[in-house]
C-alpha cells in the first residue's frame, strides 16, 4: 500500500506555552496537522535548526507547506484566512472584519503587556508611551467586551478572535494575573465547552506526560 501523505501543516510546539493557542486553532479548522514537539527545558528552541525558521527562538511556529508563520495571533489570523471552510474569520468586506481584527491583535498588544506589568509589579508607563494604556484600562475594556459577548465577541459567530482572547483570559486567570470577574468566567466557560478546545487540552496533557518520560 502507498504511504500516507504527510500533513501539509506542521506545528512546532512546546507544552505548556502560548503554542497551545495555535493548537486550539488547528483543532478548530479541522485539517490534519503534525506536531514537532520541542523541549524548552533542553533548549530545543535555541538550536540552530529551529532558529533558522524562527530567529526569536520561541514557540509556536507554523509551517504550512513551506510557508512559515510565527507569533500566535498571526498564526490564528493566517489559518482562519487560509482555511475558510471553518468559518473562523469574517471575509474582507464584511463589517465584522474590523472588530475581528481588533480583538485578534488586542491580546499581544494590550493584554500581555498589562499582565507583565502586573506580574512584575511595575508602575504604569506614561500613557503617551504605553500602547496598552494601563492595567485597569485593559481590564475594563475586556470586562465590557465579555459582558456584551452573545455568546461570542462577534455575536453568534465564533471566530479566531475568541481563540486568542479566550486563551488570554483563561491563562491570565489561571496564573492570577487577571481577576476572575463574572464576565470573564462566564465567557471562558462557554468556550470550554468547545470540542476543539477539549481536544487541545487532552493533546497537551499527553504531550506533557511524554516530555516527563
Amino acid at each position: 500500500m502507498p504511504e500516507a501523505a504527510q500533513p501539509r501543516l506542521k506545528l512546532y510546539h512546546a507544552t505548556p506555552s502560548r503554542s497551545s493557542v495555535a493548537m486550539w486553532m488547528l483543532e478548530e479548522i479541522g485539517e490534519p496537522y503534525e506536531v514537532k514537539l520541542l523541549s524548552l527545558k533542553d533548549g530545543d528552541q535555541r538550536k540552530p535548526e529551529y532558529l533558522a525558521i524562527n530567529p526569536m527562538g520561541k514557540v509556536p511556529t507554523l509551517d504550512d507547506g513551506g510557508t512559515i508563520v510565527s507569533e500566535v495571533s498571526a498564526i490564528c489570523c493566517y489559518l482562519a484566512d487560509a482555511y475558510p471552510k471553518a468559518g473562523l474569520a469574517p471575509p474582507i468586506g464584511d463589517k465584522l472584519r474590523g472588530p475581528y481584527l481588533k480583538w485578534l491583535f488586542y491580546a499581544p498588544s494590550c493584554i500581555e503587556p498589562a499582565m507583565i506589568d502586573k506580574a512584575l509589579s511595575r508602575p504604569p508607563a506614561p500613557r503617551t508611551m504605553a500602547g496598552w494604556a494601563d492595567y485597569d484600562t485593559v481590564i475594563a475594556t475586556l470586562r465590557e467586551a465579555t459582558a456584551k459577548a452573545s455568546p461570542h465577541l462577534l455575536g453568534e459567530r465564533f471566530s479566531a478572535a475568541d481563540v486568542v482572547i479566550g486563551s488570554s483570559l483563561r491563562w491570565g486567570m489561571q496564573f492570577k494575573l487577571l481577576p476572575e470577574l463574572p464576565e470573564f468566567v462566564a465567557y471562558t466557560q462557554r468556550l470550554a465547552a468547545r470540542p476543539a478546545l477539549q481536544r487541545q487540552i487532552s493533546n497537551d496533557e499527553a504531550f506533557a506526560r511524554q516530555m516527563r518520560g
